[in-house]
């Protein structure tokens, strides 16, 4: 049986975690177009006042700090929300202190912190404040957007090791994460998904190579993510499902 924004309550509620730009923001705004009663748009900054669409709830959260998200989390608990959609997009590839490594002697340890710190242990922690309001015995889902180079038996052109070992962490951490909610909550569904290549800041230095027809604006992958979502079930618990459909290969 499938559990996806088909299987959700009318009106059902949803969060978005990176809520105010890019894929996430594209996110909130489609969840609101498919019925979304409200939307939770959390980010360090979200939009107020006039910037906000009706339906919309901005919440603060700085997604790397654990005390953060559980305050989140207590205040969206407070707020007497019934969760059934959590989508976790933050991701970082590149920074000012930051760069994909081309070779190993480019490999620095505060990069490989970094990434970890974003990629992998934010994902998780962000789990750790919001899952429990999924488990409720109703349908949900809690994804988080990781990336194909996460994939050990894809990688055929090595480099980017910091990106690709912290999103390769990501998996199977939430990987783990689904074997336990198995146990306490069969219907909710827990995943990674790939959105593809999106025309975002994350994506913008290396999308000289993408064909014009794989380079996606937010908006067309916020539409591929909740068509994926709309068609999750047992099948794809724990697992990392591409913006196709396919399931991506660890």
């Amino acid at each position: 049986m499938a559990t996806g924004l088909n299987t959700f309550p009318p009106g059902f509620e949803a969060l978005v975690i990176g809520g105010s730009r890019g894929i996430g923001q594209a996110l909130v705004a489609a969840l609101r177009a498919r019925g979304a009663g409200r939307v939770w748009a959390a980010s360090r900054s979200p939009a107020h006042g006039a910037g906000v669409a009706d339906g919309v709830e901005p919440l603060v959260v700085d997604a790397t700090d654990e005390a953060s998200l559980a305050a989140a989390a207590a205040q969206v608990k407070a707020a007497g929300a019934t969760l059934s959609l959590v989508v976790h997009t933050p991701g970082l590839l590149q920074d000012a202190r930051l760069r994909p490594e081309r070779r190993l002697a480019d490999i620095q340890r505060e990069a490989l912190q970094r990434s970890f710190a974003v990629n992998a242990f934010a994902p998780i922690l962000a789990a750790k404040a919001f899952v429990p309001l999924l488990q409720h015995g109703g349908p949900a889902v809690y994804a988080s957007l990781s990336a194909r180079v996460g994939s050990i038996g894809d990688n055929r052109l090595g480099g980017w090791y910091a990106y690709r070992a912290a999103k390769a962490a990501q998996n199977q951490l939430i990987h783990t994460l689904a074997i336990e909610t198995a146990r306490r909550s069969r219907a909710l569904i827990c995943c990674t998904l790939h959105p593809g290549t999106v025309d975002t800041e994350l994506s913008r230095p290396f999308q000289s190579g993408v064909a014009a027809e794989r380079l996606f604006t937010p908006d067309e992958a916020a539409g591929h993510l909740l068509k994926v979502i709309d068609g999750l079930g047992p099948d794809q618990h724990g697992r990392c499902i591409a913006w196709d459909g396919q399931t991506v290969p660890w």
